[in-house]
């Protein structure tokens, strides 16, 4: 892998000693400390988009110093533009112009994430594209569109990490390992949570745990959470010295039904949602609204819903979720489905009409909601659900774990969220049951979670970050071989007898008078045949004229070609129009790559040296 390589993250060479990048290839401290720098980075990431987007928040809607968006009674008076609730329209219309000057004079193309770009590219990024992606998404989180600014931190963060191994000249798998420390570090910095970082980097980035990645990937979430609380005190979620989770006695094993429901609940909203999502966003696009406009005309639409409704449907929700986790909270079940609504409403036409962000907290903020709403709505419907010992807050708890698994797709990532929130195993084990039952239930009606949900949309067949690029790069072209012959089709048999005797190479591909593929000829066969008949013709035993590989096929699908012709070995064309032979591949040996391949895979997940 070189970085002259033009696959994703190649670009100027960075200039390393080669005695220090050897030490870094070889080393598993290396590693670490590698780790430990993409953590601080990482940490120093979070706080400076935090900083800035809180200073677009402040200027655009003249919020006092630290004010929350998301935490107002209601919109200031006036804005910078004489009307606050024209800020989301001000984000939008900027957004769209940075648009247009980064795309001017390139190829528009998506910016690879950390998740696609451990499944499919080795761990490869551009920083420049997640460097975009960062200020887009912090232009957006500061105007008042309902996204949040966990998808930027991870993809800057990751970007670097990326730049840092690719300069190093790592090998795949230590890359992959080092963008999952960059995402650790990113999630570990905005929460203050170095659990939660180092799950979310196993289950969404990495797509495992091995005792090998454990130390660099707790490492960076552990920098990046220490860097980030040194720079920007966050408080707390929940002030656990004040806060009862309970309703004054133990919770028990009964307390888990209500929660299982609670998950079944959130998983049916979350699908809801992911789907309300993909279709304001098609619905954006049918309308064929220039891009600038469309963003514009989306942000109008989000201030006018805040406007309408609060500020709690504005950005990324930390000053809304901070207020519904207080116990003296007090909002009708009525308000409570109002505020869903209007919330889900608000994010989806901020991602459908193009402001960049996603849904990390907005499921969050979205799930502590339907907790709140749950318990209210329960005890109407089950007269002994105030036996029960989890407390309203727990519910909101319980529902801001369970919703953002479903939405986001780390459950256990969800759960240690949820411990180091509150310090609390007892209703860490509620939010468990809860977790289980959501994630499950998304898995199984839906199968996706939001990112791989619009990989999907996409075309991309991403399901999670297990790493399947290398089953892409084993491609037929690399695997078959070029030294062949073709024999034109019109050679007379007795010739054609001659020239491949028993006992040479069994097959023979056949072409037409005008160089196209006519078949494979065994030469047995032909021998056979000659000998039956004395005025054999190789075109009666040619075989496969239908039965052909492309070079770019991938060693699955070539697979599947040999089981369909019921054939040992095929033809490998340069295209089905112009059908000129270029190579042979057989079944045997793509099989022998293919096995060759998932051991060396499965050494690198267990640490083992290949």
């Amino acid at each position: 892998m070189s970085l002259s390589d033009p696959s994703p993250g190649a670009g100027r060479r960075v200039p390393v000693p080669a005695r220090l990048r050897a030490w870094v290839r070889g080393s598993e401290i290396a590693l670490v400390l590698l780790a430990a720098v993409t953590g601080c980075v990482g940490g120093l990431t979070v706080a400076g988009m935090s900083g800035v987007a809180q200073i677009l928040r402040e200027t655009l809607y003249r919020l006092p110093a630290g004010e929350r968006l998301s935490g107002l009674a209601a919109l200031p008076p006036e804005g910078l533009l004489g009307f606050s609730f024209l800020g989301p329209a001000l984000g939008g219309l900027v957004l769209g112009l940075l648009i247009l000057v980064l795309g001017r004079g390139r190829q528009r193309r998506a910016a690879i994430d950390p998740i696609e770009a451990n499944a499919l590219h080795g761990g490869r990024m551009s920083l420049r594209d997640s460097a975009e992606v960062a200020v887009q998404n912090v232009v957006s989180n500061g105007s008042g569109a309902s996204v949040g600014l966990e998808a930027g931190y991870t993809q800057v963060a990751a970007g670097i990490a990326s730049r840092l191994g690719i300069a190093f000249e790592m090998r795949r798998s230590d890359l992959r390992t080092l963008v999952g420390c960059g995402s650790a570090a990113a999630i570990a910095a905005a929460f203050g949570s170095p659990l939660t970082g180092a799950f979310y980097a196993y289950e969404l980035v990495i797509g495992t745990y091995t005792i090998a990645t454990l130390a660099p990937v707790v490492v960076a979430a552990l920098c990046g959470s220490l860097v980030a609380r040194s720079l920007a005190s966050t408080p707390a979620l929940i002030d656990v010295g004040t806060l009862a989770l309970s309703r004054g006695g133990p919770l028990g094993a009964g307390d888990t039904l209500p929660c299982f429901l609670l998950g079944l609940v959130c998983a049916g909203l979350a699908v809801g949602l992911m789907r309300g999502v993909a279709w304001v966003e098609r619905l954006f696009r049918a309308t064929r609204i220039p891009g600038l406009l469309r963003l514009t005309f989306g942000g109008l639409c989000v201030g006018g819903l805040a406007l309408a409704t609060t500020p709690q449907v504005l950005s990324g929700g930390h000053g809304a979720l901070h207020l519904h986790l207080d116990p003296d909270m007090a909002l009708t079940a009525g308000g409570l489905a109002g505020l869903i609504l209007a919330k889900a409403v608000a994010s989806a036409v901020s991602i459908g009409s193009g402001f960049r962000g996603g849904l990390f907290f907005a499921s969050l903020f979205l799930g502590a909601l339907v907790g709140r709403f749950f318990a209210q709505v329960a005890p109407m419907l089950w007269p002994d659900f105030s036996a029960f010992g989890l407390a309203p807050v727990g519910y909101a708890v319980v529902g801001m774990s369970a919703f953002a698994a479903a939405i986001v797709g780390g459950p256990l990532t969800m759960t240690f969220l949820a411990l180091e929130m509150t310090g609390s195993f007892p209703v860490t084990a509620l939010v468990l049951v809860a977790v289980i039952a959501s994630s499950l239930t998304v898995r199984k009606t839906f199968g996706y979670s939001f990112a791989t949900w619009r990989f999907h949309l996409r075309g991309e067949s991403i399901r999670s970050a297990h790493d399947i690029g290398w089953i892409r790069s084993l491609t037929v072209g690399r695997m078959m071989r070029r030294d062949i012959r073709p024999v034109p089709l019109e050679t007379p048999m007795a010739t054609f007898l001659r020239a491949h005797p028993l006992g040479s190479p069994s097959r023979v591909v056949v072409v037409d008078g005008s160089d196209r593929y006519a078949g494979i000829v065994l030469v047995p066969e032909a021998h056979a045949q000659a000998a039956a008949e004395k005025e054999a013709h190789l075109a009666d035993i040619a075989r496969y004229a239908d039965a052909f590989l492309l070079a770019d096929m991938s060693a699955r699908q070539a697979a599947e070609a040999f089981d369909a012709a019921e054939s040992e070995a095929l033809a490998v064309l340069d295209g089905s129009d112009s059908r000129r032979v270029i190579g042979l591949l057989t079944e045997r040996y793509t099989l022998k790559r293919y096995s060759d391949e998932l051991d060396r895979q499965r050494r690198a997940v267990l640490g083992e040296a290949a």
